[in-house]
């Protein structure tokens, strides 16, 4: 365990890490008014640069001659170029769990820190994405923010089609991109990371979770007919980029638009609070329960409860929605990769129709077997949940089977080892 000062680890951790690049490269400012660059910010990105330093101190010190690296994340984007001065011998790499912005949006950062980001990660011999698309985008900011030349890969495709990759694009052991700066070349990759599907199937099916899945049965209840009423899941963080209050939207909407669903469906949202230490995810997670309230006041009936909103991390219990799960709702306005895509069709009992989201990294390899949805568009949305609810048994089965066996064939030891392998030399 490294001994980071309190300030120091607010600093970098709070203040940059999860308040300026994680709103960057998700795309989550609300640019009239934020970002804003100022002594403060300074502050914050001296504390991210000691903050990297001390990883770097570190592994130099730690490391045996020749050792391959791995760097993780965002917040140690420093690390790898740091390491480099600090230890040329080692083969280093880095990893990107999160998408990656645009370049005129990457560009909002100050030059000299979005500068700084990209040379810090080029410092490693390979520098990993969860997509292509992530890879490319990255690839563009080093080109236009740092000048440095690019071979391979193809152009960035934020134009990609919602039927995922073309016919052109690399399976991701084949993707293939370099950026060489100041003379250094640095290879970049592609790593889908996938569920683990054995450990998901056997926990899934332990005794807590059974236990919920009969509680879960009895909230949802029967619809007037007397038959088990249509399960609608969604299970997420209140993370600002997982977009619950839109889908909350378009659930409504299904309900105003077609009566046929009310008392014949029910929406349980997980919802579990997250980074309530700031105050706009407060703010946040207290509209998904307005939302929910609000729809549940608008139709709820006596023997009926639209929304059934969970607020407590559960693991279990997110199992048990799952394994039951009709339709799936994953609708984030930008994700890296976004597992629950992945694990819900691992687990699911019947059969589950997978909503999903253009924007969520998950798309480029499930969406043959999806039904693709624009996030930002609530009335596609509810058109996409009616026909969901609609679709074929054995069609929705089948399906599922396919993006079970998509989602569990890169576990995450493989897609660890896969980055080992990788690292040059």
């Amino acid at each position: 365990m490294l001994d980071i000062p309190s300030g120091t680890f607010e600093a970098a951790y709070h203040g940059i890490a999860n308040s300026v690049l994680w709103f960057t490269h998700h795309m989550l400012y609300h640019t009239p008014l934020e970002p804003v660059f100022d002594e403060d910010f300074s502050g914050q990105w001296a504390g991210y640069e000691a903050y990297n330093a001390a990883f770097a101190d570190a592994l130099a010190q730690e490391a045996a001659d020749g050792a391959a690296v791995l760097v993780q994340d965002y917040h140690l984007a420093l690390v790898p170029g740091m390491l480099r001065a600090r230890r040329p011998d080692l083969r280093i790499g880095h990893f990107s769990h999160t998408p990656w912005a645009p370049a005129d949006y990457f560009r909002l950062l100050p030059d000299d820190v979005a500068a700084q980001v990209l040379a810090g990660m080029l410092g490693a011999d390979r520098t990993a994405f969860l997509t292509a698309r992530w890879a490319r985008l990255f690839a563009e900011c080093c080109a236009r923010v740092l000048g440095a030349t690019v071979e391979g890969g193809g152009p960035p495709r934020e134009d990609a089609a919602p039927e995922g990759l073309s016919s052109d694009d690399a399976a991701p052991e084949d993707f293939s991109l370099t950026v060489t700066y100041e003379g250094r070349t640095t290879h970049v990759g592609v790593h889908p990371l996938g569920a683990d599907g054995d450990f998901l199937r056997e926990r899934a099916h332990r005794s807590d979770v059974a236990d919920r899945l009969a509680q879960l049965r009895d909230q949802v209840g029967t619809g007037p007919d007397g038959a088990p009423r249509r399960v609608l899941v969604r299970v997420d963080r209140t993370e600002l980029s997982k977009n619950i209050v839109r889908g909350l939207y378009a659930y409504r909407r299904l309900l105003a638009d077609r009566p046929e669903w009310r008392e014949r469906v029910v929406h349980l949202a997980f919802a579990y609070p997250s980074r309530q230490d700031l105050a706009v995810y407060r703010d946040y997670t207290a509209e998904v329960s307005r939302v929910a309230e609000e729809i549940n006041r608008e139709f709820g009936t006596g023997g009926w409860t639209p929304v059934v909103l969970h607020v407590k991390d559960d693991f279990a219990r997110s199992l048990a929605a799952y394994r039951m799960a009709d339709v799936a709702l994953v609708n984030p306005v930008r994700d890296g990769m976004n597992l629950v895509a992945k694990e819900v069709p691992v687990v699911s009992d019947a059969g589950c129709v997978l909503v999903l989201s253009r924007e969520a990294g998950a798309h480029e390899e499930l969406a043959p077997d999806v039904l693709s949805v624009n996030p930002f568009d609530v009335r596609e949305t509810a058109a996409a949940l009616h026909s969901a609810l609609e679709a074929d048994p054995a069609d929705r089965a089948e399906r599922t089977r396919r993006l079970a066996a998509t989602a569990t064939s890169r576990p995450p030891a493989r897609w660890f080892l896969d980055q080992l392998e990788a690292l040059p030399g």
